[in-house]
């Protein structure tokens, strides 16, 4: 029934930051965990961050821990993507992503009933 949208993607240089956004539509993210995931060419689709509904719990894929941080604000419906010390390997395209999947699997892109068009993030050396 949601519907994800991201926003702020964008082009930076190796070592700065960038926040992404996430707005949900159609409906809320109450009751969804939501994630963060990214694909760039080439490669599968890789989790990045992800935020849970049953206690809120974060995770963090080993590529991205320490530099992001992800966030929900529920009552402004939106969902961020905080990137610091971004990385050349850091550039891809970027979802976000909402399912009543279990926190156990939430790493995992079969969980998600509904995703964004995606942001491209270009991190350039």
């Amino acid at each position: 029934q949601v519907q994800p949208g991201e926003s702020g993607g964008g082009l930076v240089q190796a070592g700065e930051s960038l926040r992404l956004s996430c707005a949900a539509s159609g409906g809320t993210f109450n009751g969804y965990s939501t994630s963060w995931f990214r694909q760039a060419p080439g490669k599968e689709r890789e989790f990045v961050a992800g935020i849970s509904w049953v206690g809120n719990y974060q995770y963090y894929g080993d590529s991205v821990k320490g530099r992001f941080t992800i966030s929900r604000d529920n009552a402004k419906l939106m969902m961020y993507l905080q990137m610091n010390s971004l990385k050349f390997e850091d550039t891809a395209v970027y979802y976000c992503a909402a399912g009543r999947t279990i926190t156990s699997q939430i790493r995992a892109t079969a969980g998600y009933s509904t995703w964004g068009q995606g942001t491209q993030v270009t991190v350039s050396s």
